[in-house]
């Protein structure tokens, strides 16, 4: 339980701290040089997720299953750092909040788990960078800090509940992306989480005169499948090719 209250804010101060571009110059003694050279720019950009749909790979007690098709109406919004080598080639890192789960359906019983996250992202950009038409790929890890879950059985009465920074989920999820942007700046991301979105030792105690263990999650193995429409918000332009004047005394 501590970790997961020290893991977000550790992220929180690791990627906002970023380093500042600077110019080389060359020192020749009474020489003037005038070289044309790219400059290597940063910036930083908003991500935002307007349209998830997701799903999930389901393995439990002998069963294996796509979930239900899950849309998420609520924005997943976070900041980037962005450094770009020249108009090709570029990186990028930030931290973000999101809203993922799957929905698992039984017969006429229908489970709806999901977290909220806080993680950071770490991605290559590679195409024209300049007019936002570009491929890009990475991973990155998300730390889940509010878990929610609603039951109910078709035409019967919704149970519902949520914890902060509960163990029913691991304490890191990673997870792989890859996809392109199209100008003005849409986005299309493919996500997958290749470890459990559920954690199968997670025991609780029931309530009654004899209280009795139990692992609910036991023999669940969830791998949540992402597909996102997004936008890619720049404050600052990327870089352009310019003349540095390097003058020496």
């Amino acid at each position: 339980m501590t970790l997961r209250y020290l893991i977000a804010p550790l992220l929180l101060i690791i990627l906002l701290a970023s380093n500042s571009c600077m110019l080389a110059q060359d020192n020749t003694p009474g020489k003037i040089d005038i070289k044309p050279r790219m400059a290597k720019k940063f910036y930083t950009s908003n991500a935002i997720d307007a349209a998830i749909f997701s799903t999930s790979s389901i393995q439990s007690f002998g069963r294996s299953k796509l979930s239900t098709l899950r849309f998420s109406y609520i924005l997943n919004f976070g900041f980037n750092f962005n450094y770009d080598f020249n108009k090709h080639w570029g990186v990028y890192t930030g931290l973000g909040i999101k809203n993922i789960g799957f929905i698992d359906k039984v017969a006429d019983s229908t489970i709806k788990r999901r977290v909220y996250t806080i993680g950071a992202p770490a991605g290559i950009k590679f195409g024209n960078l300049k007019k936002r038409t570009y491929g890009f790929i990475g991973g990155g890890v998300d730390v889940p800090f509010n878990y929610r879950e609603k039951g109910f059985v078709k035409r019967g009465k919704k149970d519902k509940f949520n914890e902060w920074f509960s163990d029913r989920t691991p304490l890191i999820m990673p997870y792989v992306f890859a996809g392109v942007s199209l100008d003005p700046g849409i986005a299309f991301k493919i996500q997958y989480y290749p470890a459990n979105f559920m954690n199968p030792d997670y025991t609780q105690t029931s309530s009654g005169m004899l209280p009795v263990l139990s692992k609910p999650y036991a023999g669940y193995k969830v791998n949540l499948i992402m597909l996102s429409i997004g936008f890619d918000i720049r404050y600052t332009k990327s870089g352009t090719p310019k003349a540095v004047l390097v003058a020496s005394k």
